[in-house]
């Protein structure tokens, strides 16, 4: 299985807030925006596996600021690392301004797998990350990855390896 380099697995997505998807602050509702993020994530998931993707977790949400009412979106999804069968997905999310530069909102990070005709997980190539911010990505997604299989019960604390060196 070929390796792939993560600016390939690049999804990028613009969406105007209408009044549907607001709240009654006149706000984009979360639920809104996580399923925008979870649709580009996992574009991004299958343009690297070349395979059906199924979402597995959203592990991180940040909603910095609001988005109004009017407002245009942009959610950037690239992943971040690849393991046997899943991948991590990073988003960014901005909000486009008036003078033509754009303002960062919200951040997310998803998990995919990648499943075969029955559902079944099946394995995905390596991401080789480039730039300094997909090594940094890269890095921290084994520590992320460490940290939810201990937090759901499958891994033991004294086999986080990545999660010792860190605390150690």
């Amino acid at each position: 299985m070929k390796s792939r380099i993560a600016k390939d697995t690049f999804a990028q997505t613009s969406k105007i807030v209408l009044p549907n998807d607001t709240n009654v602050l006149a706000n984009l509702m979360g639920g809104q925006l996580l399923s925008w993020m979870d649709i580009s994530a996992g574009i991004s998931a299958q343009r690297h596996s070349q395979r059906v993707v199924v979402t597995a977790s959203v592990n991180h949400v940040s909603f910095s600021q609001p988005i109004k009412l009017g407002d245009i979106v942009t959610i950037e999804a690239k992943v971040s690392r690849a393991f046997t069968s899943s991948m991590e997905v990073y988003l960014d999310v901005y909000v486009d301004l008036p003078n033509g530069k754009r303002k960062k909102s919200n951040e997310a990070i998803y998990t995919f797998v990648a499943v075969d005709q029955n559902g079944s997980p099946i394995d995905v190539p390596e991401l080789i990350p480039e730039t300094e911010l997909e090594i940094e990505r890269f890095n921290g997604a084994l520590r992320r990855r460490q940290l939810s299989l201990i937090l759901a019960g499958k891994m033991k604390p004294e086999a986080a390896t990545e999660l010792k060196a860190l605390f150690g």
